[in-house]
């Protein structure tokens, strides 16, 4: 998994925790997800115990829609807000207009393998292996209908910095990562980086220098915070 890896170059002081969704590895056993709102809810419940000590949420892709959402559950259950949320590689909860007319109905097993082609981030011997197939497309089904079916509430703006990554060829258009900005009652800022929809595996290195120097000053700020109020 590639935040496990992320763990080896971030700052010790940043602690990453992989979130592992229903029907995933070690939660294989149970039912996938096509709801947005009810997985976040599902989650934040979940993450109640962790997010007592100052935490950040990050998602890629699908993963940066469900930060937001997630952000939004926490704050329903009266948990403190994280201090920053990071949106990378999907366009903002208002422009998902691209995003639910081709994915609101179930696709078949080549229209989802396609979908892979496209998206450029799975060699063609894992497309190849029925076994491995056989594991991911239910996966990747339920997934695509949850991106398709979501419906955005309205609902009040986060009072968190908002960060979002882009690919300079990825599906999103510029306008569409910069919605992100209607989300937020505070800063926000956006880093967009050469490649597809898997810049943030081509250059790896960059995004993590971005996000751990945008929670440097965070970090910073919340320390002077305490100070002035200790």
């Amino acid at each position: 998994m590639v935040y496990s890896r992320w763990r080896r170059t971030l700052p010790q002081w940043l602690r990453v925790r992989p979130l592992e969704l229903p029907g995933r590895g070690a939660r294989f056993g149970e039912p996938l997800q096509t709801d947005m709102h009810v997985l976040a809810r599902q989650l934040a419940k979940e993450l109640l115990p962790a997010v007592r000590q100052p935490y950040v949420l990050f998602g890629h892709s699908l993963g940066a829609l469900l930060a937001f959402e997630l952000a939004h559950a926490l704050r329903e259950l009266g948990c403190p807000p994280p201090l920053m949320l990071f949106a990378s590689g999907t366009a903002a909860p208002t422009r998902r207009e691209d995003y639910e007319k081709g994915y609101a109905q179930a696709k078949s097993d080549t229209e989802l393998i396609a979908e892979l082609r496209e998206l450029q981030g799975t060699p063609e011997e894992v497309l190849a292996s029925r076994e491995l197939m056989s594991l991911t497309l239910p996966i990747l089904r339920a997934d695509f209908l949850m991106c398709g079916r979501y419906h955005y509430r309205q609902p009040p703006r986060l009072a968190l910095p908002i960060h979002v990554l882009g690919g300079t060829r990825d599906r999103s258009s510029l306008e569409q990562l910069q919605a992100w900005a209607a989300e937020t009652a505070s800063d926000f800022s956006l880093d967009m980086f050469e490649g597809g929809h898997f810049f943030i595996h081509e250059h790896e290195s960059r995004v993590l220098q971005v996000i751990t120097e945008r929670l440097s000053s965070r970090r910073v700020a919340v320390r002077g915070e305490v100070a002035e109020h200790g």
